[in-house]
């Protein structure tokens, strides 16, 4: 049974930063990508970041391009998202998942997520 540990969530003020990580078991087959997408109350899903497991290529959302930082370890399934210079309208669910592909399709061809971890900016 596939299991994600997701942790670093948290209440943050605009411009600071928080790390998500989040710790993957169970998985009987090699994975292709894993990433974080995010559920904000009202909006649609988003795919934000996600990291190859073949050649370490990587995506990010025109929204969080140049701020999130997105990284893996192995052999434990472990990825990591730095998140600095959050913005109010980062608050969501952001859920660790893997999925088919490591694109700007990245959200629509999703294999498995975890319970998620809440991160809310706010001053």
């Amino acid at each position: 049974q596939v299991q994600f540990v997701e942790s670093g969530g948290g209440l943050v003020q605009p411009g600071g930063s928080l790390r998500l990580s989040c710790v993957a078991s169970g998985f009987t087959m090699a994975y292709n990508t894993i990433g974080w997408f995010r559920q904000a109350p009202g909006k649609e899903r988003e795919g934000v970041a996600c990291i190859s497991s073949h050649d370490g290529y990587t995506y990010y959302a025109d929204s969080v391009k140049g701020r999130f930082t997105i990284s893996r370890a192995d052999p434990k399934i472990t990825a990591y998202l730095q998140m600095n210079s959050l913005k109010p309208e980062d608050t969501a669910v952001y859920y660790c998942a893997t999925s088919r592909v490591c694109s700007v399709w990245y959200d629509r061809y999703l294999e498995h997520w975890g319970q998620g971890a809440t991160v809310t900016v706010s001053s």
